[in-house]
């Protein structure tokens, strides 16, 4: 959602929104990447084309960056308005004020996160991440760990780095000694995964339950258990997300939304998953019935499959999740708006 505006990008480089029926811009010749600014305000997307986009719940586009004849990978949006991209060895920040500054790192960049304050890019690449301050003389810390990491993230108190990895795996660093984190047992890859508002939890796919660890405690996850939210033995979660706010609408208790896509398909379309408050707090999954409007207007099935909405305590309690089947083909996202 863009300003309460229903908004859907697709690989083919076209952005969807329903603002008086649905309606569509071609931005990009090829979507590769896209995420939501900070403020809710924009839609920022990287694509095969080289270029960097800016999109609005008006329609209005402006092209932020541009890197001819290459791929834009990923991208990520942090505080004051700043941006980051990769594309293949290289990373760039373009900060508040529109300065952009590029780092050539010795291997390909695979994924790319802004810390919650300040200007810290943490760059995701093979056998580790690469911290750094561009634009300014600092030196990068390198974060080693064996293998591929294709994600990146930092919690949202800036305590830990966690990576998605090429093998079904999460792994961590507690940035204030270094200190490993490995988050293992995972059935398939983790392509999808969401703090809660205060980092007391990350929540991730890959596994027929959400898998969601706790970073409360000095230790973080290191010698405890996941909760496993929502476990459905033939499916697959494919995507969750964590309600923004830090009660959600249950009081004292996070609640995470869960896409399963049916094991039988051979791809799973889920990738996506964002939460919207409505004022009083009480989350709505108002993005079904756009999606559902969007299906009419382009012809193309694009929701389906079940969601989950369970509370932690109330799995742990043995609880079980409520669950909303769709008709139709499999589930490609999920939003709680207004």
């Amino acid at each position: 959602f863009i300003a309460n505006t229903p908004i859907f990008a697709d690989a083919s480089g076209s952005i969807h929104r329903i603002e008086g029926g649905a309606k569509v811009v071609q931005v990009h010749d090829g979507l590769l990447c896209a995420t939501a600014n900070l403020d809710g305000s924009r839609l920022i997307t990287g694509g095969e084309d080289g270029r960097i986009i800016a999109s609005a719940a008006n329609g209005e586009t402006s092209e932020i960056a541009a890197n001819p004849k290459k791929w834009i990978t990923s991208i990520a949006c942090g505080p004051n308005g700043t941006i980051a991209f990769a594309s293949g060895k290289v990373t760039s920040l373009i900060d508040a004020n529109g300065r952009r500054s590029d780092q050539t790192h010795e291997r390909s960049i695979e994924g790319v996160a802004l810390a919650p304050k300040g200007i810290r890019l943490a760059s995701a690449r093979y056998n580790g991440v690469t911290l750094s301050f561009p634009g300014t003389a600092a030196t990068p810390t390198e974060l080693e760990w064996k293998g591929a990491h294709n994600g990146v993230c930092f919690s949202p108190d800036g305590r830990y780095v966690v990576t998605t990895m090429q093998e079904n795996a999460l792994h961590g660093w507690r940035l204030e000694d270094g200190k490993h984190m490995r988050m293992t047992g995972y059935p398939a890859k983790i392509k999808s995964w969401s703090w809660s508002t205060k980092g007391r939890h990350l929540a991730t796919s890959g596994a027929e339950a959400a898998i969601v660890w706790p970073f409360h405690g000095k230790d973080g996850p290191m010698g405890k258990a996941p909760l496993e939210l929502g476990t459905r033995a033939n499916l697959k979660v494919t995507a969750v997300a964590c309600h923004p706010l830090p009660h959600g609408p249950h009081i004292g208790e996070q609640v995470v939304g869960i896409l399963p896509h049916q094991q039988r398909r051979k791809r799973p379309d889920a990738r996506h998953a964002q939460f919207i408050p409505t004022p009083d707090g009480e989350g709505q999954p108002m993005a079904l019935r756009a999606a559902r409007r969007l299906d009419d207007a382009i012809g193309r099935r694009i929701i389906g499959g079940e969601v989950h909405c369970i509370r932690p305590v109330q799995a742990a309690r043995g609880g079980e999740p409520n669950i909303k089947r769709l008709n139709g083909g499999n589930a490609h996202g999920l939003s709680f708006c207004q």
